[in-house]
């Protein structure tokens, strides 16, 4: 990330023909802030809590009225979840570092992004990240960007495909924390990265080197998304869209026929129909097909996290297993992949044209 101890050194002065008495202001820069779903700050029923009420009372996530939703989200749901995803999130947790891998991989990604940002820009640029939930917050990030003297900010959700529950979400956030801000940045967002070139790339390598490993070949390439409501897609969200593209992209770059790749849809949540196929459905339907080895990916997901460590590699395996498969290839995602980061910072440097000497 930034180096603290660098921004620190650099001194806030009076403008050149201040009048005396002037406040002091840091030297204008340039604020690079990816953002991340968020993560609970423990594992024990008060933090998991926290962390789950502010994300199920996200409108943008759970957009049924509040009259109806509150009640059962804070007597019900609450009351009880808390406890099993925290079990979850114990089966995962980096119990070294104290956080869960999601945090873990988005400050190497941070890092490694900052070392290749400072490389082509400079100090002129401060890369940081931050989470739509929890912590470290959208506000209190953007609060240290301009703190810092950060004039214009680029505001980089990590979700490759648009929706209105991730990408949208993490711009409303960013956006109601410059709301809060007296001397307000100039601010640009990134727009979502599916169909990139570079992106592909990167996503056809990490198949093509986890294949090789591999002493048998799949029979089949699971691309499982992270689903959303079937009537999000009605009423207009791109998201459906932009998974299918993206699984053809990576069917083409790797010369594979159709039947060799396909793409579903998992964590289903609440009564209504979400996208199909159901991932933890469809890997039961393959296995009983006889399609006995298959591997999974998770394009949608720039890290990993509980639903691909815990979800995939453990519920959807399982399904897969006691329909009567017999190998399951999980394939991590792309995290901080050096060809990952490197289609990452080539957006960035994309976005900053016109803002950068």
């Amino acid at each position: 990330m930034f180096d603290a101890k660098a921004d620190a050194a650099v001194p806030a002065e009076c403008p050149v023909h201040a009048p005396e008495g002037h406040p002091k202001i840091k030297p204008a820069r340039i604020g690079v802030l990816l953002a991340n779903l968020g993560t609970p700050d423990a594992t024990d029923y008060w933090s998991m809590r926290r962390y789950l009420n502010e994300f199920l009372s996200d409108r943008r996530v759970i957009d049924y009225s509040p009259w109806i939703w509150q009640p059962l989200l804070q007597l019900v749901i609450l009351s009880k979840r808390p406890f099993s995803s925290g079990e979850a999130y114990k089966s995962i947790w980096n119990e070294e570092k104290n956080e869960s891998p999601l945090m873990t991989i988005t400050k190497d990604q941070t890092a490694a992004i900052a070392a290749q940002v400072r490389e082509r820009f400079g100090n002129e640029v401060r890369v940081d990240f931050c989470m739509r939930y929890g912590n470290p917050s959208t506000p209190s990030k953007v609060r240290e960007m301009v703190e810092a003297g950060c004039r214009k900010i680029l505001f980089f959700p990590l979700y490759p495909h648009y929706a209105g529950a991730t990408s949208a979400t993490a711009n409303d956030q960013f956006f109601r924390a410059l709301m809060k801000e007296k001397w307000q940045p100039t601010a640009r967002v990134v727009d979502p990265y599916y169909d990139r070139p570079d992106y592909i790339e990167a996503l056809a390598q990490s198949v093509e080197r986890a294949y090789a490993g591999l002493e048998n070949r799949p029979d089949v390439l699971v691309c499982s998304y992270h689903g959303v409501p079937k009537r999000y897609l009605e009423e207009g969200d791109p998201y459906h869209c932009q998974c299918q593209k993206t699984t053809r992209l990576l069917k083409e770059r790797l010369g594979w026929a159709d039947t060799e790749i396909t793409t579903t849809f998992q964590s289903k949540f609440g009564p209504e129909e979400w996208l199909k196929p159901y991932t933890v459905e469809e890997v039961a339907r393959l296995a009983e097909a006889g399609k006995k080895r298959i591997a999974v990916c998770a394009p949608a997901f720039s890290a990993d996290c509980i639903e691909t460590l815990e979800e995939i590699n453990e519920e959807i395996r399982e399904s897969f297993e006691h329909a009567g498969g017999e190998e399951f290839t999980y394939i991590p995602c792309l995290n901080d992949d050096p060809a990952h980061i490197d289609a990452l910072v080539n957006v960035i440097e994309e976005n900053l044209q016109g803002w950068t000497r």
